[in-house]
């Protein structure tokens, strides 16, 4: 049993009460440990704002998400109506609801930005892997949960939105049909379905999403952040221990994250209060008509942070299987002449191929779509290890590195506009372009990130003090 410590009978009040917690509860251990301790290397810049940002919007959902629930009822007769009834005469409720609808896409814009930062300076690297990996699981559980909570509103958007990609599930092979009744809960979508959604979106999800944010924040504290530089600044320390590249958290960086945050709410009260909407990109307008299963609109497409995906399944096509079924023959002979591996995979690698690329020309391209749609996020799981540069961050790489990975983020914003565009030939092709440049930036990565000559890496980070 630990020791209780004292404090003197003249000490104030606080500081008694500090103590009497402490003794009990290690609440300024953790705090030294997470913040007034915990040393962050001292040359981190604006990319570095979004981990913060990330929290602050979860915690606006979850606040935002308990007051609807008082109001929203989750029956398919009802739940249009309590939306309406929230945002006309529950007070304060159409900021509420306006703030949690805001909340959803601004979510995904820190999200993005804080996934890009993690890209271009290395942060998924060696000893960081389970932080991206936790990540990565964060990123899946948001956007199930989005999705779910865009059904919520039972508005048309939300019903035909939830009717297309409930049944993608249908494509899957044997399982399928009994998979998609199974989430539907009933062979058409209807109450059983919305209720099922509601009570993942409120508390399922929710807790997995909690608990996987709280493994992120932990590994990475474990190992520390990284930095532009891409320098261990535990390599190098003073006689006590410290990190001479290493500043206190706080308050260095809750000052800056402080600051992040008043800026950032100002630009959320902004669209809030103004254009809670955004063209409708953030709310589309067909989800202010309640949903009815006799009329489907002219075009369906999902929110605009999911559009990416969806313009990668809708390029999965008769004509695209045959260039997807060339690809993986030519990978699989490009892999085993130019790769170095143990002779015996070779005609494994082969064998797969072959394998994989027959079940490409037997099974419908609607399969493949989702198969597709679901490894653009399954594929960035294995980031770490398909990066083999020998540097870390995107200053030290060749030149060339910075025009690859600006035509990447051009490509995904591309296949998000294209995704709420209804479909076109045109297009169609250049989606088609853009999901084979996607999946080929990380597929071919092992090999592409070794080319060209990388600049030498400091020992220490560049700082220059402003």
């Amino acid at each position: 049993m630990a020791e209780f410590k004292e404090v003197s009978p003249n000490a104030p009040v606080s500081e008694k009460l500090l103590n009497w917690v402490d003794n009990r509860f290690p609440l300024s251990k953790l705090f030294e440990d997470h913040m007034s301790r915990y040393y962050a290397p001292k040359n981190l810049n604006f990319w570095y704002i979004f981990g913060s940002l990330s929290l602050l919007v979860l915690v606006i959902q979850i606040v935002t998400g308990i007051f609807l629930v008082m109001h929203y009822k989750p029956d398919a007769a009802l739940a249009f109506g309590s939306v309406e009834y929230i945002m006309r005469d529950v007070p304060w409720g159409w900021l509420v609801r306006y703030m949690h609808s805001t909340g959803a896409s601004a979510f995904f814009i820190v999200v993005y930005l804080h996934m890009f930062r993690g890209l271009i300076y290395g942060s998924y690297r060696k000893p960081r892997e389970l932080i991206w990996v936790f990540g990565c699981a964060i990123f899946l559980c948001l956007m199930a949960e989005a999705f779910m909570g865009y059904l919520l509103p039972w508005g048309q958007m939300s019903y035909w939105g939830a009717q297309v990609i409930v049944n993608l599930f249908a494509a899957i092979p044997f399982i399928g049909p009994d998979l998609a009744l199974l989430i539907r809960g009933d062979y058409v979508v209807g109450d059983a379905t919305l209720n099922r959604f509601f009570s993942f979106h409120v508390i399922a999800v929710p807790l997995v999403l909690l608990g996987l944010v709280v493994a992120h924040i932990i590994a990475l504290h474990e190992v520390g952040s990284n930095n532009p530089d891409g320098i261990e600044i535990k390599a190098t320390k003073d006689k006590n221990g410290i990190p001479l590249d290493g500043i206190p958290f706080h308050p260095f960086y809750t000052v800056h994250d402080i600051f992040a945050v008043s800026m950032f709410l100002m630009v959320f009260s902004a669209i809030v209060f103004f254009a809670p909407e955004f063209g409708g990109y953030f709310l589309e307008y067909n989800n202010f008509i309640p949903a009815d299963p006799f009329k489907t609109p002219l075009h369906i497409a999902p929110v605009w942070y999911f559009t990416p995906f969806y313009s990668m399944l809708r390029a999965i096509t008769t004509e695209m299987m045959y260039v997807l079924i060339l690809s993986v023959v030519l990978g699989a002979l490009f892999a085993v002449t130019k790769i170095r591996m143990p002779s015996f995979l070779k005609p494994v690698v082969l064998v797969v191929a072959a394998v994989v690329a027959a079940a490409m020309w037997v099974i419908d391209p609607k399969f493949w779509g989702v198969v597709v749609m679901g490894g653009a996020v399954i594929i960035l799981f294995f980031l770490p290890w398909l990066d083999f540069s020998p540097v870390k961050s995107i200053r030290y790489r060749p030149n060339w590195h910075k025009y690859l990975y600006g035509i990447f983020v051009i490509n995904f914003v591309i296949l998000a506009y294209l995704g709420v565009q209804p479909p076109s030939p045109i297009g169609e092709r250049v989606s088609q372009v853009g999901t084979l440049f996607y999946f080929g930036f990380f597929l071919l990565m092992p090999w592409w990130s070794t080319m060209g000559e990388a600049k030498p890496v400091p020992q220490r980070v560049n700082f220059v003090a402003h």
